[in-house]
């Protein structure tokens, strides 16, 4: 059985993209595997140093995650800032973490430039801190996108680095979690590229049924086939691929044959998707309703995700410690 760690960002709901992305992956991914779910609180600090709700933020987060199906009974769920043990891991790590290497990253160097006025330590040291999230509980393996790769392989540095240097096994050098063909990539509805809250074009799992509607409705088509068989644009290939995963396999080839025949009306396709999508996030907005208006049973999560992550944690720390010299008189 693998040691899975996976960081949840603490800002933003889930969108579809979220969901079909990795979320379901994630609820298989739990019952196969030693999974450490963590709401990266200390993480979001690097891009918002001044939250305006930090604590409601991971309060959304985690109820939404609850919501779709994560176990707290089966998995670890945690939140990031109640495991002290890897701000620790953190600081030793960054004794041996270089400021060339750190300043070539490349996520450091975008973020450096779309926040210029807020190049901060912590924005520079975040694929360390990352690193310890990772290493302190013996990771092997970590499900991350395309944008976490090069972050990772420093993870895997840093580890690595720390054996040699000290001439141990104590951590593993972590591999990506490969979903393979599971992995499903959901497109906005914008015409391009896919979805996400920075492009402004998702449908979030909280959004009421008339925001959800309105959305459908905006989303980018074109003038129509005018002939049978016709290629699609991408913006119409973008809302078939939605409705694939969201709707019956009744209603998606009817609408494909309805395009491939010439004759379809885009306005009766986002009515349908609409509605689908709808019924489809219906339940999961109520739960999230409900889970998160559950003070006591939030609170029995988050105890619980800490008991258990602090158990591994500090376990590894101390063995960290000793091997490093730090050792009780």
């Amino acid at each position: 059985m693998e040691t899975v760690v996976s960081g949840i960002r603490s800002t933003g709901n889930l969108h579809l993209g979220n969901y079909f992305g990795a979320v379901k992956n994630f609820l298989k991914m739990q019952h196969e595997n030693r999974c450490f779910f963590f709401i990266a609180d200390y993480h979001s600090l690097t891009t918002h140093p001044t939250p305006e709700d930090l604590h409601g933020n991971v309060r959304q987060i985690l109820s939404e995650y609850l919501a779709c199906g994560i176990d707290p009974d089966v998995a670890t769920v945690f939140i990031q800032s109640d495991v002290p043990e890897v701000t620790e891991l953190y600081l030793l790590l960054n004794m041996n973490a270089y400021l060339g290497e750190l300043e070539r990253t490349t996520s450091f160097k975008e973020k450096a430039r779309k926040q210029p006025n807020n190049v901060n330590a912590g924005l520079l040291t975040y694929p360390v801190l990352m690193a310890a999230d990772i290493i302190i509980h013996k990771a092997t393996k970590v499900p991350v996108g395309k944008d976490q790769e090069q972050n990772l392989e420093m993870t895997r540095r840093f580890a690595r680095r720390f054996n040699n240097m000290y001439k141990v096994d104590l951590f593993p050098e972590p591999t990506a979690y490969n979903f393979g063909e599971e992995l499903i990539k959901i497109p906005g509805l914008d015409g391009s590229g896919k979805m996400g809250k920075s492009e402004g074009n998702a449908i979030y799992l909280t959004d009421d049924p008339a925001v959800i509607r309105k959305k459908v409705m905006r989303a980018v088509t074109d003038s129509g086939p005018t002939r049978e068989n016709q290629e699609m644009s991408e913006p119409v290939r973008n809302l078939f691929t939605i409705m694939k995963v969201i709707s019956s396999e009744e209603t998606y080839n009817h609408f494909l044959e309805e395009y491939n025949k010439a004759r379809i009306r885009y306005g009766d396709m986002k009515k349908q998707l609409a509605e689908d999508i709808i019924r489809f996030t219906t339940p999961i907005r109520e739960r999230v309703e409900e889970i998160r208006n559950d003070n006591e049973y939030l609170r029995k999560v988050v105890r619980q995700g800490a008991e258990k992550a602090r158990e591994s944690a500090s376990k590894t720390l101390r063995e960290a410690r000793e091997i490093i010299g730090f050792k009780p008189f």
